[in-house]
C-alpha cells in the first residue's frame, strides 16, 4: 500500500476495517447488479399511482400522498422520516371547453393553464388574433388585444436532453401574463409538447404584480394546427375566426404543502448530507407516473440500495418536495429551512424514467478522482461523461444556488415532451428496466460519493 493510499485512508473518519468493510460493501459493481434486479421502484411508482392518483398542490390528494410517503418511506427502514410543512395559495381546475364558432365550426380540446383566471360559467366569445411566436406577441402594441383572444403558437422541437423546453415554455409561462397587459380578453397557445395526440399540455404560469390575470388555456397540438389552418383560409377572405371559451378555474385561498424527509443516517456526522429526490406533487390530468412518481421512485430506491449494504459514512437525505410543479415552492423552503450547511451533495430525479445517457459534475477543484472514479463506474450502464456544468434540478436548485455541490444524471428526454403535464402521463408509460438503469445509476453515485473521503461541504460557491 502506497503512502499516498495511507494518507487518503486516514482522512476517513473510519477506522480502517469499518472503512474496508463500507467500500465493499458498496462496491459500485454489486450495488449495479443488485438494482438491475430490484423492482422496488417500480413498486413505488405503481402504488403511489394506483392508491393517491393524481397530486395537484395544496389539495387534499397531495395531502394524502404525504401521509402515504411518510407510511412508505418508514416501511422501507428509513429513518427521521417527517414532514416540514408549509403554506401556499392553491388553484384547482373548473370546466373547460374551447369551440370555433365562426367561420368555420369544430370543437377544440383544451385545457386551462396554472393560475388562469375564470371566463364565468358563460363563458366568452371573441376574435381570435394569431402570433406565430411569443415575439410577435410581444411586439403587439398596446390595448391592440382589447376584448380579443389571443392565440401564439410556436414548434416545439424533439431533443435528447430536452433543451428546446426552456425556449418554447416561454410561451405558456410569460405569454399570457403579455396577453393580459396587451388588453386581451383570454389568451390560447400551442400546447408546449412534441406528441401529435389530442392531449393537451397543462402547465403553470404567471402574471406580473399589477396585471389582472386573464382565461389562459393550452390547446392539444392538432387543435393548434387547424385553429392556425382555419386563420389563414379565413383571413384570405377578410374574415375573422371567433372561439367560444369556457373557463372555471378558481383559487381555493391559502393550504397546506410539505416536503417529505427521510434519511440514511451516516457513521460519521462531520461527513455532511448528501440531499436526493424528486417532486411528489403532480398536475391532474394524468396520474404523474414520469413527472414525477419515478423521480421520488428511483432516488429512494437508490437510497435503500446503499442503506441495505451497510451504512454508509456520509448520511444521505432522501426529500420528496411537495408543489414544485406550480411554483417549486417545496424546493423554496427547503433551502430557506436548511441553507447550504452540512449539505456536500444535491441530486434529484425530474425528467421521466427513459434511460440515463450522460453524468454532468459541479465539484470544487481537486475532485478530478472522484470524478473520473463515478464516471467509470457508470460506462457500464452505458452512462457517458460530459463537460456540462451540473446544475442539480428544479427542487434542489435554489439548494445548490446556495454553494453547494451537485451531479447530474441526464435521461434521454426525446420522448418526454409527448408525455409530460397530459392526461397520458400514467403508469403504462414506465419501463420497468429502464427504471432499473436508473437506480442502478443512482445507487453507484450515492455509493461512491456517500464514502469519498474528499471534503465537499461548502465553502460559499462551489467551483464546477
Amino acid at each position: 500500500m502506497t503512502k499516498r493510499t495511507l494518507l487518503a485512508l486516514a482522512a476517513l473518519a473510519l477506522p480502517f476495517p469499518l472503512l474496508a468493510q463500507n467500500l465493499a460493501a458498496h462496491d459500485p459493481a454489486a450495488l449495479q447488479q443488485k438494482a438491475l434486479g430490484d423492482d422496488t421502484a417500480y413498486g413505488i411508482v405503481e402504488d403511489l399511482t394506483t392508491e393517491i392518483g393524481p397530486r395537484l398542490a395544496g389539495t387534499e390528494r397531495e395531502a394524502a400522498a404525504r401521509a402515504w410517503a411518510v407510511e412508505r418511506l418508514k416501511a422501507m427502514g428509513f429513518s427521521n422520516v417527517r414532514i416540514e410543512p408549509f403554506d401556499m395559495k392553491t388553484w384547482v381546475r373548473g370546466t373547460e371547453t374551447a369551440e370555433i364558432t365562426a367561420p368555420f365550426t369544430g370543437k377544440m380540446h383544451i385545457s386551462a393553464l396554472g393560475n388562469s383566471a375564470s371566463t364565468g360559467d358563460k363563458g366568452l366569445e371573441a376574435e381570435v388574433v394569431y402570433f406565430r411566436t411569443l415575439a410577435d406577441l410581444q411586439a403587439a402594441p398596446a390595448g391592440s388585444l382589447k376584448g380579443k383572444i389571443a392565440f401564439v403558437s410556436h414548434k416545439m422541437t424533439r431533443t435528447q436532453s430536452g433543451a428546446s423546453y426552456g425556449q418554447f415554455g416561454g410561451v405558456r409561462r410569460a405569454g399570457p401574463g403579455l396577453a393580459a397587459q396587451k388588453g386581451a380578453a383570454a389568451i390560447v397557445i400551442r400546447s408546449v409538447g412534441t406528441d401529435y395526440h389530442r392531449n393537451p399540455h397543462t402547465g403553470g404560469t404567471n402574471f406580473p404584480e399589477g396585471v389582472t390575470p386573464i382565461p389562459a388555456a393550452a390547446l392539444s397540438i392538432p387543435d393548434a394546427e387547424n385553429l392556425e389552418r382555419m386563420i389563414a383560409r379565413a383571413s384570405k377572405t377578410g374574415q375573422a375566426v371567433k372561439m367560444k371559451l369556457v373557463l372555471t378555474p378558481r383559487q381555493i385561498g391559502t393550504t397546506q404543502s410539505g416536503n417529505v424527509i427521510a434519511e440514511v443516517p451516516g457513521s460519521d456526522p462531520q461527513a455532511g448530507v448528501i440531499l436526493v429526490g424528486g417532486h411528489l406533487d403532480s398536475w391532474d390530468l394524468g396520474t404523474g407516473a414520469i413527472d414525477d412518481g419515478a423521480g421520488v421512485a428511483i432516488t429512494a430506491a437508490a437510497a435503500k440500495l446503499v442503506m441495505d449494504a451497510g451504512q454508509p459514512k456520509r448520511t444521505i437525505r432522501v426529500v420528496w418536495f411537495g408543489a414544485e410543479e406550480v411554483g417549486l415552492f417545496g424546493g423554496i423552503a427547503y433551502a430557506k429551512a436548511h441553507g447550504a450547511a452540512d449539505h456536500v451533495l444535491a441530486m434529484e430525479s425530474d425528467f421521466g424514467a427513459d434511460r440515463i445517457w450522460q453524468v454532468d459534475f459541479k465539484l470544487p477543484d481537486g475532485t478530478d478522482d472522484l470524478k473520473t472514479r463515478i464516471a467509470n463506474a457508470l460506462a457500464p450502464l452505458g452512462i457517458g461523461r460530459s463537460n456540462t456544468v451540473a446544475g442539480g434540478g428544479p427542487d434542489v436548485g435554489p439548494t445548490v444556488a446556495l454553494g453547494v455541490n451537485a451531479i447530474d444524471l441526464q435521461q434521454d428526454g426525446t420522448d418526454y415532451f409527448d408525455l409530460h403535464h397530459t392526461p397520458d402521463d400514467t403508469l403504462d408509460k414506465i419501463d420497468p428496466k429502464k427504471l432499473q438503469q436508473n437506480v442502478a445509476a443512482w445507487a453507484t453515485v450515492l455509493g461512491i460519493v456517500a464514502n469519498d473521503p474528499a471534503d465537499l461541504l461548502p465553502k460559499g460557491k462551489a467551483g464546477d
